[in-house]
Order: structure tokens, then sequence, then C-alpha cells
């Protein structure tokens, strides 16, 4: 079975040589598939002319051109169904549903999460929420599936007019256990924040957070990882070196670091967010408030974590196991194209 793939900027940055979690996916995702075309923004460091080849099976076209690109993969591919990253301001569903009109074939559109929801980081987030509400049930009309990959985002499409039948729940969030796993490392830091300096991902609110802490005389080592960790082996080691992970996200749809540092045995703090209701308990979730995550963050590094919650962080993680979890997208995907 042939796949078409409309994505966006995660797609150009794995084309230019990015080794992130696109990447990843990718690697696994290509077996289940005889070939993998992905069509994705032409960026500046994307000169060539030619499709991109990875993994020996995956092809990426750079381009500005969805429809015309697409239909020329079409015409000497013939690929059996599409799926299509979709976010605002929907470059991606237009394109996509241009090029299904001329094909015909089956397609599935991705909604990872709703810029600004649960809480809007900023005022641009809080109108990419509106256009959302505004425009995604129109734009999904030629999906056969519509996918999500948690239960807040599918309930939020169903409120703005998407049909029930087609949303399908299916996890986007997976961990290679044989990288992020429990490791016997000194622990050099008392806090950690893993995720780029997005208004959405709360950095604002992790730095005030220190702030307060150092204030009340708390020492304590704070590191921040904002995209300089070479790779998942590089992140693994630090979260197995830290006693605590801190994300307080705005909105997202994972966030995937939870996971990761769970699986490594390091207890976390988050926002009600993604998937964080699904995988934490209650006392484990934190407010959008410095203050309320300095509280939680002091009371948890003072009792520190039992090896009993250890190994309870583990199993929970272990859900998430990568092999699965592709192979449950991969399966999502032929069943679009063999309904």
């Amino acid at each position: 079975m042939k796949l078409l793939m409309i994505s966006g900027k995660g797609a150009s940055e794995t084309a230019a040589g990015k080794r992130g979690a696109f990447y990843n996916t990718l690697e696994e995702l290509r077996t289940h598939f005889d070939r993998i075309d992905i069509v994705c923004p032409k960026a500046l460091q994307l000169y060539s002319s030619t499709a991109i080849k990875l993994f020996g099976n995956v092809y990426f076209h750079p381009t500005n051109d969805i429809v015309g690109t697409g239909l020329a993969i079409y015409r000497k591919e013939k690929f059996d169904v599409m799926t299509v990253h979709e976010y605002a301001p929907f470059r991606n569903g237009r394109g996509a549903n241009a090029l299904w009109k001329k094909i015909r074939v089956p397609m599935m559109f991705e909604i990872m999460h709703i810029p600004g929801f649960p809480r809007a980081g900023s005022i641009k987030e809080y109108i990419a929420r509106m256009m959302m509400r505004l425009y995604i049930a129109r734009d999904v009309r030629n999906a056969s599936v519509v996918r999500v990959i948690n239960s807040g985002v599918g309930r939020w499409l169903q409120n703005v007019g998407v049909p029930a039948e087609k949303i399908k729940l299916v996890p986007a969030m997976y961990i290679d256990l044989d990288i992020f796993k429990p490791m016997s490392l000194e622990k050099k830091y008392d806090v950690v924040y893993l995720g780029r300096r997005a208004t959405n991902k709360g950095i604002d609110l992790f730095e005030e957070a220190i702030r307060k802490l150092r204030a009340k005389s708390y020492k304590l080592e704070a590191l921040v990882i904002d995209g300089w960790a070479k790779d998942s082996h590089e992140i693994a080691q630090l979260l197995n070196q830290s006693r605590l992970l801190i994300m307080p996200s705005y909105n997202e749809g994972g966030p995937r670091v939870i996971l990761e540092a769970m699986a490594c045995g390091v207890p976390v703090l988050a926002t009600r967010v993604g998937i964080v209701p699904d995988v934490l308990s209650d006392d484990r979730i934190i407010d959008w408030s410095a203050e309320d995550i300095a509280q939680k963050a002091r009371k948890l590094l003072d009792a520190g974590t039992s090896e009993s919650e250890r190994a309870e962080l583990v199993r929970t993680a272990s859900r998430f196991e990568k092999h699965a979890a592709i192979r449950c997208y991969a399966e999502s995907l032929h069943s679009v194209a063999l309904p």
C-alpha cells in the first residue's frame, strides 16, 4: 500500500536533516507501507529540485504547490490513501481538498491539537482557535476520518460541527522504551523543563515559579532544555539526571515529554492539556499559576519519590510503547484506504 502525507514544518525539518519525533515516527511507519510520499513546505534549506529519499521508501517533496505536486506523484505512483496534518491557517487542508476533487483518493485529516485550547497563551492563539471554530467542520468535509490524539480535542470538534462518526481517537504519543528507561545516574538537577520557547509551552510560568522558590531561599538546580539536546539518547540521560519535570503548557496535544519522563521513573507536574488528564493524578496537575507550580514542586521535592512510585510511573508510560502505537496508526490509515 502507498501513502501520500501532506504535512508541515516538522516534515520540512526532517527532510533538512533533523532527527526528532517526526523522523522517529517515519522510521517505524515506513515498515507498514510499500512507499510513503510526503508533501511539505519548501524551506530555504531545502533547495533540491528532486525528491529527498529517506529509509529507502520515504520520499519528501518540498513545494509551495500541494495540488500540482500531489497530482504528479499520483500519476506516477497511484497512492492508495492520503493523510493531512491540518492546522490554522488551513493551507494543507485547502490543498488536500482541491487535490481530492481531482483524484478522489480516500483521505484522513489529523488534528493534533486546537490552538488556544484549553487556554490561549497569546492573542495569536486566540485568533487561531476562533478560525478553527469557524472553518474546521467545512475543512474536513471530504475526509473519511478525522484523527484526534486525545479525547478532549474530539469533544471540541464535535461541539463545532464535525460529525461524531468521522472522529477517531488514534493516540500519537509513543515512546521508545529501549531509550527512555530508568538509569543509575546522579541527580544533578532538581527540576527540568523540556520544550520550545513557544508561547503555548508556558516557559514564562516555569521561570516565574523558579524565581518564587528561590526568593523563599529554596535552593535548587533548574535545567531548561529548549532544543539544544542532540538526540533522544541525550534527552533520556538528562531526564534521568533530574528529580522532577515541570510542563506548564497552555495548550498542546501531548506533551510527549511527560511520557518520556515517566518512562525514566521521573515524576511530573503538568497542566491539564492533551493527554495529561489520562496519565496523571489530580494532585500532579498544576494550574496556570506560578504560585501553584512553586508550591506543588516544593512539596514533591521535599517528599521525594519512592521506588514503588517510580515503578508505577514506568508502568503507566509503558502503555505508549512505540511499536504498538505506530502499528495502530498504520492500521487506521489502511482502514481508510480499505473501508
